[in-house]
């Protein structure tokens, strides 16, 4: 009687412990509490304090995500796993923060370089990436973003082309008088985008002005100034507005179906009424 009494308790309490792994690994509030924990151990480590209460708190964070990994898969199959996007990226970034668990187990001699554990501690910063989509209506966002892309991405290739067309013409112009901004072309590329976003756009012009003479010094200054209106007043301007319209279209859209669909019934009770008064 009692074998049967402890064989049935141990049948009962494999279902239960299976559903509270589930309702823990499951839980994207826990999940959540966990990275925001490691957040801070990461960030204590990496402000100087070193002990070893942190190091194991810090595996332990990531055996959780580990077994959050195997608790989804056997939940959605693997297949069912890695077919959803979110749970890629989950599952890539868990994978790449499983070199930081071994360098844990691993006398620090056999591991030699020093660069090995700098990568290994970047992997593991990684894993936070996982927190962005468990933002609210953060898979709109993304949505929203992917199609403000693809509807904009020839103004953001014009914008580009225009860019390098600018920098490879001031490269040429400006080599020798201001080697410090306009030396190689990919000197020149980042002077012209500081230029666009504002950042120092005088400090270059006033840089080549000064070693020049009164005429080349007024062109120069020509020469930024409508630099600057070109491509940041009016490009930089234009490509923001069309990306942010596009990631706003989708609202338009649903608010244009919502409207029509009201029109429809509007329509539709107007020919109700109309009907019965023909009738008559």
């Amino acid at each position: 009687m009692c074998h049967e009494n402890s064989t049935f308790v141990q049948q009962s309490s494999k279902p239960m412990m299976k559903q509270l792994i589930r309702k823990i690994f499951l839980n994207e509030h826990i999940i959540l509490c966990v990275i925001l924990i490691n957040a801070a151990i990461i960030f204590a480590q990496e402000s100087g304090v070193n002990s070893l209460a942190l190091s194991i708190a810090d595996l332990v964070c990531t055996l959780i995500f580990i077994i959050e990994m195997v608790v989804k898969q056997v939940e959605y199959g693997v297949k069912g796993y890695w077919r959803d996007g979110w749970n890629r990226l989950d599952g890539v970034l868990v994978l790449l923060s499983l070199p930081s668990v071994v360098a844990f187990f691993m006398p620090a001699g056999i591991l030699g370089n020093l660069s090995v554990l700098l990568v290994l501690r970047l992997l593991r910063v990684l894993r936070f990436f996982r927190i962005i989509h468990i933002f609210p209506n953060f898979s709109n966002i993304a949505r929203n973003f992917g199609k403000a892309m693809r509807d904009s991405y020839g103004v953001f290739a014009g914008f580009i082309v225009l860019i390098l067309i600018v920098a490879l013409v001031s490269c040429a112009l400006f080599r020798d008088s201001a080697p410090e901004y306009f030396a190689t072309p990919i000197d020149s590329i980042y002077s012209i985008f500081r230029i666009c976003t504002g950042e120092g756009w005088n400090e270059i012009p006033d840089t080549i002005a000064e070693g020049s003479s009164i005429v080349t010094a007024r062109w120069v200054r020509l020469y930024f100034s409508l630099l600057l209106v070109i491509c940041s007043i009016i490009g930089l301007s234009l490509v923001n507005s069309i990306f942010v319209d596009a990631m706003v279209s989708d609202n338009n859209d649903d608010l244009e179906k919502q409207v029509k669909e009201l029109n429809d019934k509007i329509d539709q009770l107007l020919s109700q009424q109309k009907n019965p008064q023909s009738e008559k």
